[in-house]
Parts: structure tokens; C-alpha cells; sequence
């Protein structure tokens, strides 16, 4: 009797080994002894198979993130924190990655959003000896692993781009270890190094760009506490290049005699959907029982984003931004995304929905969520400093979900409900200390060209970020790389269509959301 579909494909070998062959164990145990696969022992504990045909970039880097210990900070099913594919939608939809797969400049994306410390390189922009050592580094390591976008036409396999990560290298044989996510087609498997970086070094017929390899590490502490960079819209394509390119023509070009001179022209300069680009990040949790109280874990987080706020908002250039833009005419079109003037219920109805949405696994979805009311709360436990809480109730057709919103605020006054006004909400973040960080981020050399140099040293005075204090230092040179990478991703936005891993789905068709159980997550909001 016929049976529909594919069971697995035969290895190639050569040019591949396969791992469980008496050959393939026995360059494991010398590798072993070489010390060049203590990284294995890491991937192997969280190995898996790729959910759908074009998934290997999402399975390679969720492995990989599980792999390094990175806590996604929110939760993926019952209480359990865990990164899933599911989970990995920040740079591009999951609908459009099952049908077509992700682009080498995506998955880069993916791997910054997902707070990993990343090093990407296609084969043009390094050497087969580069790589090797690469290679060596991590496979000597517990702390960074290697993704390798390759073709796999150069190992005489079926199917044309994938991903997968590298599990370790033997130096003897220069051979490393492919720990392939696709293991209903191929076993993990040795390959010569020179060949993997033939596959790689191969052009993808649909960008015109060749393949490459990403290194993916443990960031020294979890980034974006309070600030992130959002690429889930379109337009940050061209606030990117804005930033980048065209900011520093901008303050080139005019002979500026004061700082808001400066502010005027960038501010006023801004694409009108920058609000899309630059977010607050909050803590969003489905409200269990009744229960406001809140962890010790929750807590901590909170003080952090309190605490970096309250930096912020010491700063010189934030009283700067401050007094400009408390001088904007509020009926100014172009400027209207600047003036904060919503009151939290306002704002919180949006991120309450945004935050029900994504709990119950529909981000993407086009069903309608609607807040039906909110409460703004004061939480004071014990001799706890009080919590602004914000709570909604959001309907989904006939479904009610019940959502609590912990707000960072720098004053906090009295307590108790504040159900309407917000009676107890001191500062929380705002278009302007949302302004001041992107500021603080833009490269150094941005205001080089400042032709007074009285007010250039005034400048490079306000934005320099060696005398910051240490949580926000490292929360703007945490958008400064955001804002450096999603430029590299902008260099070859046109070549992002193009898919890896997707062969496999188109050869299984020749032949023949996200879990509901989710809790808690960050939501983000332009204040």
C-alpha cells in the first residue's frame, strides 16, 4: 500500500559523516579530547526539531537561546519562561515565515530582539580562517554558539538554504559538528569545514547576497530594561536611515547658533510614524484570582526600570527636551507625536489591549480587543514602596480577560484607587524622556558637523555617555547597537524577502498562534 509523504532522506556520505556512525563517534571522542566540543553538551540538552519545513531559523536560534541560559521574560506556557518558536515574531510574522521562511538579516534581528549579544558576518565580509577560528572559540566554550546559513546543495543533500547551529569541530579532520534542526530529513552530521564554507559562501538566487554565519552570546546583563527599538512595522526602515543618514546631513548643512535650533529642525524632520519606532517597555501579566500582589522577581524588575527612568529624567539633555517641547504648539501636525498629553488610563487601555492580545496568542490576528474599563491602583504592601498597577478588562467577542499593567513611575504621591483620573501616578515614561534616550543613542559622530564650536562642545557636553551612571549607560549603548544592527538589516532590506529553509516545504508540496496558556508578557507603548 502507497503511503503519502516523506520518511526521512538518505545521508550523502561523503561528504558527510553521520554522527551516530562508527566514524562519527569516534571523531566526537577525539574532539572530546581535543577540547572543542564543550559546547555541545549545552545545545545537545535543548536540541530540537524544527516545528514546521521552513522553520530551521527559528528552531536554530530558539535552541541556541535556551542553549546560552537567556531568559525571554515572558512566560510560554503554565509558569514556565522558555523560548519557543511560537515566540520569535518580533522582526517578522510567523504566518510569513511558515510560508516563505527568514532571511539571514532577519534572524540577525531576531537574535538582538531576543537580548542575545550577536556578531553576524556573510561570506563577504569574512574568510574561511576567520570563520574557523569562530568555530574553535565557541566549540571551546559555553558561552557562544554559532548559526550557520548555508546551502545544502554543496553537501550533495536535497533542498536548497538552511539554518542550523555548529555543535563543535574536530581540529585533526578540520571538520565541524552540524546539529541539523531539520532531523526528520538528516541526522546531525560532520562536514570538512572548507565545504561548509563553500555552502555558505554560495549567492541566494533570490537577494543577489550570500550566505553567512552568526555568532550568538550571552549579553552581560539583560538588555532594554525600559527602552527598545521596535523593526515589527514597516516603517522603521525608513527611521532607521533617518537616524542614521540623514541626521547627520541635517545638523551638517544649517549653521545652528543654539541646541533648540537643533531640536526644532531634527524634531520637526521626524517621519510621522516615528512613534512606531521607539517604545517603553512594561510588564504585562493576565490577572490570576483577584491577585495584584506582586513577586519579589516582579518587584526587582520594576525598581530597575524605576531606576533608570529616574536617570533619565536627571539628566541635562532631558531638561532640554523638556523645555522644547513644552514650547511646541500642540495643533502643529507634523509635531503632534512629540507632546505626550494622554493621561495613563488613556495609554493603558492600548497596552492593556496590545497585552491581551499577544497573552492569548493573537498578535498578529485581526480580531478585534477592546478595552471595556481600567483602574489605575496604588499597591502598597508591608513597608514595599507603593506600585502604580494599572488594570483592564479587555473583551474578545464573547471572551473577557482580565489584564494587570505594572507602570515604572519616578514620583509616586498618594494612595488608592484612581479609577478615571490618575491620582497617584507621578511621572511614568513619556515622549520626552523617550526623546532624550534616542538622542543619548545616536551615534557620537552624529554632531560632528556642528559648525559653532561653542555650541558643538555644548552638545558633545549633553549627549556623551562616559559620565552617565551605569544603568543608563548601558540602557543607551543597548539602543545604540539596537539602532546599529537594524541599520545593517536596512543595508539589505530588499534582499530580507528572500527565504532560508523554505526548499524543504516546496518539496514536500511537489509531492503531496502562539498558546493560549501564555501569562505574562512585555508590552510596548509610545508614551
Amino acid at each position: 500500500m502507497a503511503m503519502a509523504g516523506l520518511y526521512r532522506r538518505m545521508l550523502p556520505s561523503p561528504p558527510a559523516i553521520d554522527f551516530a556512525s562508527s566514524e562519527g563517534k569516534q571523531l566526537f571522542l577525539e574532539a572530546i579530547q581535543g577540547g572543542t566540543m564543550e559546547g555541545f553538551y549545552r545545545l545537545i540538552s535543548y536540541f530540537q526539531t524544527q516545528s514546521e519545513p521552513a522553520y530551521c531559523g527559528l528552531a536554530s536560534l530558539s535552541m541556541v537561546l535556551n542553549a546560552l541560559a537567556i531568559d525571554p521574560g515572558r512566560k510560554w506556557k503554565g509558569p514556565w519562561r522558555w523560548f519557543d518558536e511560537s515566540m520569535l515574531d518580533c522582526c517578522e510574522p510567523l504566518e510569513k515565515v511558515k510560508e516563505k521562511g527568514i532571511s539571514f538579516g532577519k534572524l540577525v534581528c531576531l537574535a538582538h530582539c531576543a537580548g542575545a549579544k550577536v556578531e553576524a558576518f556573510r561570506t563577504n565580509q569574512s574568510t574561511i580562517d576567520d570563520f574557523r577560528k569562530y568555530i574553535i572559540r565557541c566549540s571551546a566554550s559555553e558561552d557562544c554558539h554559532v548559526i550557520s546559513s548555508y546551502h545544502r546543495g554543496a553537501f550533495k543533500q536535497t533542498g536548497t538554504g538552511h539554518f542550523s547551529p555548529i555543535g563543535g569541530y574536530h581540529a585533526g579532520r578540520d571538520m565541524a559538528l552540524i546539529l541539523d534542526v531539520a532531523r526528520f530529513k538528516y541526522p546531525p552530521h560532520w562536514v570538512p569545514l572548507t565545504l561548509l564554507w563553500e555552502a555558505m559562501d554560495r549567492v541566494d538566487d533570490a537577494t543577489g547576497q550570500r550566505r553567512g554565519f552568526v555568532l550568538v552570546s550571552r549579553p552581560h546583563r539583560e538588555p532594554g530594561l525600559l527602552y527598545t527599538l521596535s523593526c515589527k512595522h514597516e516603517n522603521w526602515v525608513g527611521i532607521a536611515k533617518y537616524l542614521v543618514d540623514e541626521v547627520p546631513k541635517i545638523v551638517k548643512s544649517k549653521d545652528f547658533k543654539d541646541f533648540g535650533e537643533v531640536l526644532t529642525v531634527l524634531f520637526t524632520s521626524l517621519p510621522s510614524n516615528f512613534g512606531e519606532f521607539v517604545k517603553w517597555v512594561a510588564e504585562v501579566r493576565r490577572r490570576e484570582d483577584g491577585d495584584h500582589s506582586l513577586s519579589q522577581e516582579e518587584k526587582g524588575r520594576l525598581a530597575l526600570k524605576e531606576e533608570v527612568l529616574r536617570q533619565v529624567q536627571e539628566t541635562l539633555l532631558f531638561k532640554h527636551v523638556v523645555t522644547f517641547l513644552s514650547s511646541v504648539n500642540s495643533c502643529c501636525r507634523s509635531m503632534s507625536v512629540l507632546v505626550h498629553k494622554n493621561e495613563l488610563p488613556d495609554i493603558a487601555e492600548k497596552v492593556c489591549c496590545q497585552g491581551a492580545r499577544i497573552l492569548a496568542g493573537k498578535f498578529d490576528s485581526s480580531e478585534r480587543f477592546y478595552c471595556r474599563e481600567t483602574c489605575v491602583k496604588c499597591l502598597k504592601a508591608n513597608s514595599d514602596k507603593p506600585v502604580t498597577l494599572v488594570s483592564g478588562t479587555v473583551v474578545n467577542g464573547s471572551i473577557e480577560q482580565e489584564v494587570d499593567i505594572l507602570v515604572p513611575s519616578s514620583q509616586i504621591g498618594g494612595c488608592g484607587c484612581g479609577c478615571g483620573p490618575s491620582n497617584c501616578i507621578g511621572i511614568y515614561p513619556a515622549g520626552n524622556d523617550i526623546l532624550t534616550v534616542l538622542i543619548l543613542a545616536l551615534p557620537k559622530e552624529t554632531w560632528s558637523g556642528i559648525r559653532d564650536e561653542k555650541l558643538s562642545r555644548q552638545i558633545l557636553g549633553l549627549v556623551t555617555t562616559e559620565n552617565l551612571p551605569t544603568l543608563l549607560q548601558e540602557e543607551v549603548l543597548h539602543l545604540r547597537r539596537q539602532l546599529h544592527i537594524l541599520r545593517r538589516c536596512q543595508e539589505n532590506k530588499k534582499q530580507m524577502v528572500s527565504p532560508q529553509g523554505s526548499n524543504d516545504l516546496v518539496n514536500v508540496g511537489k509531492l503531496l498562534s502562539r498558546d493560549q496558556n501564555l501569562t505574562m508578557k512585555r508590552a510596548e507603548y509610545w508614551g
